[in-house]
């Protein structure tokens, strides 16, 4: 919705009032189907792309977890975010644009309009889409390229939308300005964090979050007061501040877990199969974590469950095993998927002392500290149970 704002696509909210007024002495139910044939075709073209991304990211497989291949598509994220700073504009043919601004009637004259929007606008949505590209094709999942590109037309879309509906009873929009290039620079900084994601894995932990936390840092005083972008409207104003002091939010939200933990984690035993053998010789549970460098929740689960102070106490009673899927290039990690049937990061299984797993205690997604103590606290309890027996 913020991409609406943006220098290049704010000029076309008054040709899309235009183009529907014109309809506006139709039925309102004619005229919902035309904006949502206007939505459609923005649709279409965003979640094309997006899945094509993926597809492309797919086929690429492992080689999109090197090393080189995350430095490389960092440094294309920062590069598509110059643009959006201002250090340098992007341009598509004449002939390309003009053929995209040429009016048709009827209900495809509404899809067209639509379909070219991206085309049109691509001088200020070109980076940020491209930067998402970037980021969908390193995921490689169909459906998330899908569903991201498809918010991202409805996110733009809506308001075109509700003009389109409302068309002949509206009098005025806000006037356009310097504003919009604040805007612009809002999206620069969501590419940055992009940027700086994307290189977390090759950084010590500690570094990557603190990373984070200093691009938050730098968009929330950049675009809260250093950014000299003036206005006369005080709500600009206030928005001014209000996503300046987000950016501090933000960043005392990343660094709290390493001010908070303060000393180290859990002790994580990289595993093989001797280490499990070992635990059911001693009788000892056994908690497993699936995780990758790549997943946000496994990062989550790292650096906030996991080294809370009650979770690394109650650890002492437990053989704690890492299973880094990164790169599945272990065998023996790749059998251990098989036989416990993982079908995504993060997942958590807990074996009791006779290497048996309790299935009713597996997770699969991000839980909180609390959760994941109460599940420990019963391992211990069917252990305390099965040695009475």
């Amino acid at each position: 919705m913020a991409l609406n704002l943006t220098p290049c696509v704010y000029p076309l909210i008054p040709v899309t009032v235009s183009f529907f007024a014109g309809r506006s002495g139709q039925s309102r139910g004619k005229l919902a189907i035309h904006g949502m044939l206007y939505v459609g075709g923005l649709a279409l073209t965003n979640s094309l792309l997006g899945v094509t991304a993926a597809l492309t990211g797919s086929l690429m497989g492992d080689a999109l977890r090197h090393p080189l291949t995350l430095i490389v598509v960092a440094a294309a994220l920062v590069f598509f975010a110059a643009s959006l700073f201002g250090f340098w504009e992007l341009r598509l043919p004449t002939s390309l644009t003009g053929a995209a601004s040429k009016s048709h009637t009827g209900y495809f004259g509404s899809f067209f309009m639509g379909l070219t929007l991206g085309v049109v606008a691509a001088p200020c949505l070109g980076p940020f889409v491209l930067g998402l590209l970037t980021w969908v094709a390193s995921v490689g999942s169909v459906w998330i390229g899908f569903l991201v590109f498809f918010t991202l037309s409805m996110g733009l879309g809506l308001p075109l939308f509700l003009l389109a509906m409302f068309s002949g009873s509206l009098e005025q929009l806000p006037g356009s300005g310097e504003w919009m290039l604040w805007v612009r620079k809002l999206m620069g900084w969501v590419l940055m964090g992009m940027a700086v994601f994307f290189l977390q894995p090759l950084l010590p932990s500690w570094l990557g979050v603190a990373s984070l936390a200093s691009v938050s840092l730098a968009a929330g005083l950049h675009l809260g007061w250093l950014d000299l972008t003036r206005s006369r409207s005080r709500a600009f104003r206030f928005l001014k501040t209000a996503v300046g002091a987000a950016g501090l939010v933000i960043c005392l939200y990343l660094i709290s877990p390493l001010i908070i933990a303060g000393g180290p984690g859990i002790s994580w035993k990289p595993y093989s199969s001797q280490v499990i053998e070992e635990a059911r010789k001693l009788g000892k549970p056994v908690i497993i974590d699936f995780s990758a460098d790549w997943c946000l929740p496994c990062r989550e689960m790292e650096h906030v469950t996991f080294r809370d102070p009650e979770i690394i106490k109650q650890t002492e009673g437990f053989i704690m095993v890492k299973a880094d899927l990164t790169t599945k290039a272990d065998p023996a990690l790749e059998r251990l998927v098989r036989e416990y049937s993982i079908k995504g990061v993060p997942t958590v299984i807990f074996l009791d002392g006779n290497g048996k797993e309790l299935p009713e205690l597996r997770v699969g997604q991000f839980i909180p500290a609390d959760q994941l103590l109460g599940r420990m606290t019963k391992v211990g309890q069917l252990r305390a149970f099965g040695s009475q027996d």
